[in-house]
């Protein structure tokens, strides 16, 4: 009974929202052999092309399209992002388009936009990708997000205090 115990409780600290697994850490050979010149200069090129213009904001933008702008394979785009970035592609993009949603939930303007629309203009395909991408990268869901950024902004605006309600 000990022993199933002892299971079921590893199997419960295990499960993460989401179906989230812990990030494993892989030491591949090939990345060592990118010429670091290159790859400097090739990282500059991807946050131009990625961040600066945008294109994370594109669901159908693909490592492949990545890789034919800058003239060259998916594999040694996939090294490069792999070393310099510290992740994949798919992360790298979710990353910038977290990182937008985050500014757009927060935005009074847009208070009428419902969370799936949000996702949508930042380039995600479905709800549970960016609600599991969402999760992961900040620990809360879009809509808690939401609501905390909004009330955070309304005690702000009306100088509400948390510890002004109790009384002395």
């Amino acid at each position: 009974m000990n022993n199933l115990e002892n299971r079921n409780g590893k199997e419960a600290q295990e499960k993460r929202p989401y179906n989230l697994r812990e990030k494993k850490k892989k030491v591949a050979a090939y990345r060592n052999l990118i010429r670091p010149q290159l790859a400097d200069d090739l990282y500059k090129r991807i946050i131009d092309i990625v961040v600066k213009q945008k294109k994370y904001r594109s669901a159908d933008y693909s490592a492949k399209d990545l890789a034919k702008e800058l003239n060259i394979n998916t594999r040694y785009l996939s090294a490069v992002i792999n070393s310099r970035f510290g992740e994949n592609y798919s992360c790298l993009h979710n990353k910038y388009r977290i990182k937008e949603s985050m500014k757009l939930l927060a935005d009074k303007k847009l208070a009428h936009k419902n969370v799936e629309e949000i996702s949508a203009m930042v380039g995600f395909s479905n709800r549970q990708s960016f609600y599991a991408s969402f999760y992961k990268y900040i620990g809360e869901t879009p809509n808690g997000y939401r609501k905390r950024k909004l009330e955070e902004k309304f005690a702000k605006k009306y100088n509400i205090d948390d510890n002004s309600s109790t009384e002395k």
